[in-house]
């Protein structure tokens, strides 16, 4: 199935392109800016410095970012879902193209940083901005510990109202785990093309109590060079929960984050949150609890 048509995206999307007040910050690789299907897109950098080309075009680091930037913001009608183009994106290149990947497959590839980089990004990008966060990346330390520094970062996006969402993992670990140890972000895992949770995808009580799950199986989006390739994973997953989160505020640019938070957990059956596996996104649900607040 359409991974738009499985969350019961495409009423939103043709509701709505995206409003340029609501700001997406991608902390992330850098991106091939000269792609066709980024013209006209509204991109910007927490930086100037920060807003160049990939230095190589074949390195993991420029096209993880190039193929999450296109999810979001590619012009409609390419190959890539395109959720809102019409959103500003606020770059914050955190990968080196040399950068420490975790590879589970060709298709499934996580970037990892390490929690004292992650949490400047998140205060930087949230300075420059951002009304949201997409986190398609892992820590490259210990998913066990508690980061301090990582959970000021995310106390800080809470003060300000700025909504994170965060990839869940690829290593199909269950337990707590530092990135979503925190009761703010939302923890995206992946699921099949019919919706079936990805066994790839890590889980536990963080992830299933205040998380969601969303497409992650052959997502295709742009690649440098003006290219398209497929990819999977969480990291592939999480970018359509932005995108849903982008598009309702831009349906209802009063709305609170508390707000927008509050209706996309709860239309995705929120009340029954006793588990380790977190429920499908429905973004109609959540639209339909937002006209309801």
């Amino acid at each position: 199935m359409d991974p738009v048509e499985l969350i019961k995206l495409r009423s939103l999307m043709d509701t709505s392109s995206g409003n340029r007040e609501i700001t997406i910050g991608i902390i992330d690789g850098p991106i091939d800016l000269t792609h066709e299907a980024f013209q006209g897109s509204r991109i910007r950098a927490v930086r100037e410095s920060q807003l160049s080309a990939c230095k190589s075009a074949s390195s993991i680091a420029c096209v993880h970012g190039t193929f999450i930037v296109g999810m979001l913001c590619a012009q409609r009608g390419v190959s890539a879902p395109s959720i809102c183009p019409g959103c500003e994106i606020i770059l914050r290149p955190i990968f080196r193209e040399d950068l420490q990947i975790e590879k589970a497959s060709n298709t499934v590839i996580f970037p990892i940083s390490t929690p004292e980089e992650l949490s400047n990004a998140i205060v930087e990008t949230i300075d420059a901005g951002s009304k949201i966060i997409n986190l398609s990346l892992g820590l490259s330390t210990s998913s066990l510990i508690v980061y301090r520094e990582l959970q000021e970062a995310y106390d800080y996006a809470l003060h300000k109202g700025v909504i994170i969402v965060i990839a869940a993992g690829n290593q199909g670990n269950i337990g707590s785990i530092s990135l979503v140890r925190h009761a703010w972000p939302i923890p995206v895992a992946a699921c099949s093309k019919s919706g079936i949770f990805d066994p790839i995808s890590n889980f536990g009580t963080s992830i299933g109590n205040h998380g969601l799950m969303a497409p992650g199986q052959d997502i295709s989006s742009t690649a440098p060079g003006g290219q398209y390739i497929q990819m999977s994973g969480t990291s592939a997953a999480a970018p359509f929960v932005t995108g849903t989160i982008a598009l309702l505020w831009s349906i209802f640019p009063t709305a609170t984050a508390a707000d927008i938070r509050h209706a996309i957990l709860r239309g995705s059956d929120y009340n029954r949150r006793r588990t380790i596996i977190p429920p499908l996104i429905n973004a109609e649900q959540a639209l339909k609890t937002l006209r309801s607040i």
